[in-house]
């Protein structure tokens, strides 16, 4: 796909959403993660748009991905939440996976907060226990700023030094703690996936400084920062990591998990949507 073409898509995705939605301008969008259809934050008058009617926009796939934008008012913010996601490991390529986020910027989105389902590498981080990311480590294979560049979507060469902005991450920790849900700090380690790690790999990760392990985020929040957007991640422990005692590797185990977890991160989402 040619930077012209794609930046014609990102605009076409951006004007259908506000023509179903004229007054359409995000203050906090969320992404929700594998499971967590049912973590949609409580909003005031909702509307709909499937995601297989925005042009340019690529179809979801994975099960648990319910495949809806929904937009809508909280707290006095415009809130838009994409209910399900979009993997690299699909076949989507990079730069589709990130073009929601760039069409949500291109209504007018300041702040983000993306959730995932990831596997634990650490012992203290239990399956349902959750991690605010402080940091990442790209291992997919790509980068998803490569090979598409217009001046509108920010520099070529982004500062990722603060990745995950300081304020929104303690905001995130508090609102967990709050609620009395066990809530870590630790860093995000990408794979390209579906399948899951090796021991092997996860011995190497975890050298590498990496806590949890997942098979997104990065794809969204790289652009999203290229674009100057605030960009907050909690991700949920669905499972330890290959070669940990407990280690259980079943993407059902982890829609199962979700629906547990969901509504914990329903009202911490909420909180947020105050907060920030």
């Amino acid at each position: 796909m040619k930077t012209k073409i794609y930046a014609d898509r990102i605009r076409a995705a951006a004007a259908f959403i506000r023509k179903k939605i004229p007054d359409c301008r995000p203050d906090v969008a969320f992404i929700l993660g594998s499971g967590l259809a049912k973590a949609v934050p409580a909003l005031e008058r909702p509307r709909v748009i499937a995601y297989d009617d925005i042009p340019g926009f690529p179809r979801a796939t994975v099960p648990g991905h319910a495949g809806k934008l929904i937009l809508g008012r909280a707290y006095g913010k415009n809130v838009a939440v994409m209910q399900g996601r979009f993997h690299y490991y699909e076949g989507h390529s990079m730069e589709s996976v990130a073009l929601p986020v760039r069409a949500l910027e291109r209504l007018g989105l300041k702040t983000l907060i993306v959730t995932a389902a990831v596997g634990s590498m650490r012992p203290k981080i239990r399956p349902g226990h959750f991690t605010v990311l402080a940091d990442h480590i790209n291992m997919m294979g790509r980068n998803p700023l490569r090979a598409f560049h217009e001046k509108e979507f920010g520099v070529m060469f982004p500062d990722m030094t603060q990745v995950y902005d300081r304020r929104l991450s303690r905001l995130i920790l508090a609102a967990c703690r709050k609620r009395g849900i066990a809530a870590h700090s630790g860093v995000y380690l990408a794979v390209g996936g579906p399948s899951y790690e090796t021991p092997a790999e996860i011995k190497a990760f975890r050298a590498l400084g990496g806590d949890v392990v997942g098979m997104s985020v990065v794809p969204e929040v790289v652009p999203a920062r290229q674009m100057g957007v605030a960009v907050g991640a909690l991700a949920w422990t669905s499972n330890m990591a290959a070669g940990l005692p407990g280690s259980i590797q079943n993407h059902a185990d982890v829609l199962a998990l979700g629906d547990r977890v969901a509504d914990d991160l329903r009202g911490v989402l909420g909180d947020l949507i105050k907060a920030v």
